[in-house]
């Protein structure tokens, strides 16, 4: 599925893509052409419960954009701690509750060199290039897993391939 097929489909939008891609100009979008609220989910996730600010989230009211890190979670902790603060069981529930309230994440992505570029442009450090094609690929498997969740899953809706975040 395209953007525009999830923006007329769905009043819940769960935005994440890795560095670089362009989430900022996309969230501001949607606010300003469709209406979304643009949330975003907070980086400091609580030890016990580490999806609740996700969950507390979709208790907005009305069309929601989130600017999540749920998947940036899952790519990023491997990469940089060596594990991921969020299981997939986790992320399975999350999905299920973006289901429930009609729902799809958005997976924006760029290719790698585009993605380099841009980091490179804003100064991102020799460890955040060189991790860059492992993210877009750890983010490619997490879209592919949860699309293949047997729950109430949403839809994964492909973001346009570039931005400027």
């Amino acid at each position: 599925m395209n953007l525009d097929h999830a923006v007329a489909q769905h009043r819940t939008l769960i935005v994440e893509g890795c560095d670089g891609v362009g989430r900022d100009a996309l969230l501001a979008g949607l606010a300003r052409r469709h209406g979304y609220t643009v949330a975003r989910a907070s980086p400091d996730l609580p030890h016990v419960d580490p999806v609740r600010p996700y969950r507390e989230l979709l208790l907005h009211d009305g069309a929601l954009a989130v600017d999540a890190g749920l998947v940036g979670e899952l790519v990023y902790g491997p990469l940089r701690r060596g594990h991921s603060r969020v299981t997939w069981i986790q992320a399975f529930d999350f999905a299920d509750a973006v289901a429930e309230r009609h729902g799809a994440f958005v997976h924006v992505t760029a290719p790698v060199q585009v993605l380099e570029d841009r980091l490179a442009a804003g100064g991102a450090s020799a460890a955040a290039l060189a991790e860059i094609g492992a993210a877009v690929t750890g983010y490619d498997h997490a879209f592919s897993t949860l699309a293949e969740h047997p729950g109430g899953h949403p839809s994964v809706a492909r973001g346009p391939r570039g931005g400027g975040r």
